[in-house]
């Protein structure tokens, strides 16, 4: 019998208008956003569906706008197909929407938290000159040696293993230069730097990780009976302390998205449902075995284009 995983994406799909669709259509949807504005004294609910982008693109607004948006596509699609995954997986913040899709927080407790650890990411470089960049047409090998080759100057590591061909690295803006140059001399097809709001996933923002360690042990971890399969280590979990110390050592780690894909490939994995704005993640998956299929659900008219091959699966 062949298996499926749910998979969430991370920052950078956002838009604006994003999960209004899903709003209208559910009441439920719509309190939630609003209690959320309420509690945190936010206008997230008006940033998602009005913008300004300047303001939808600020990490705290940007982490639970693309979680809400993910886990309403999701509800949308519970509530009509009956789909129990063998997995879940999310990209960097697409992991919370995946403990929220296997049960493990609520979707609520998980917009709070990845609100605060969107602040948390910002606040904890305390002004020190940061980068972030796309490297692509190097394999993940090249950059780990490229990465260790120009922290002689400063801080940079390779933060998010995107595809065998596309790898983003974080780190101190000397760092990142250097690495970038490094990496156009050993032949890159393009280096891409990014528009960001802190160097994520690189050690600079250590202090991320313990203060969203504490929030954590504020709230509520359910247990679970699917595995969410770790960022850190793409490994599959349960266990509630362990997706908590994930959690917190995510913040300053490599995201290993294609060893995760890889994972659950090797376990017979042959279907992925995407739920979330745009259709980031089917791409990446395309780049990493082209063989397996990908369904992506960013609004109600792309599932009701897929509802037939949900109902099959």
């Amino acid at each position: 019998m062949s298996k499926k995983a749910f998979i969430f994406p991370g920052q950078g799909a956002q838009y604006i208008g994003m999960a209004m669709d899903f709003v209208k259509s559910n009441t439920e949807l719509e309190n939630i956003l609003k209690s959320f504005d309420k509690k945190n004294n936010t206008e997230l609910y008006k940033i998602m569906s009005e913008g300004p982008e300047e303001k939808l693109k600020e990490t705290k607004f940007t982490q639970p706008a693309i979680l809400f948006h993910s886990i309403a596509a999701l509800k949308t699609v519970l509530n009509e197909i009956n789909i129990i995954p063998d997995y879940v997986a999310g990209h960097s913040l697409g992991e919370f929407s995946a403990l929220v899709a296997n049960g493990v927080l609520t979707l609520e407790d998980a917009m709070y938290l990845v609100h605060k650890r969107g602040e948390f990411m910002i606040k904890a470089n305390e002004g020190k000159p940061f980068a972030m960049a796309a490297i692509i047409g190097l394999s993940p090998d090249e950059i780990i040696d490229i990465c260790e080759e120009a922290s002689k100057i400063d801080i940079v590591i390779a933060a998010n293993f995107n595809t065998p061909v596309q790898t983003v690295i974080s780190g101190s803006k000397a760092g990142v230069e250097k690495a970038c140059e490094i990496a156009q001399e050993r032949g890159a097809k393009r280096v891409v730097p990014l528009v960001v709001g802190g160097p994520f996933h690189s050690p600079l923002i250590q202090k991320a990780a313990t203060w969203l360690s504490e929030e954590m042990n504020t709230l509520n971890f359910n247990e679970t009976t699917i595995p969410v399969v770790s960022n850190v280590n793409a490994k599959p979990v349960t266990d509630t302390e362990e997706i908590k110390n994930n959690l917190a050592k995510q913040v300053t780690s490599s995201v290993l998205w294609i060893d995760s894909i890889k994972f659950m490939i090797e376990d017979g994995v042959d279907t992925f449902i995407e739920f979330g704005p745009k259709k980031v993640l089917a791409g990446m998956l395309k780049k990493i075995d082209k063989n397996i299929k990908v369904i992506s659900i960013d609004t109600i008219e792309t599932f009701e284009l897929v509802k037939n091959d949900l109902e099959t699966l």
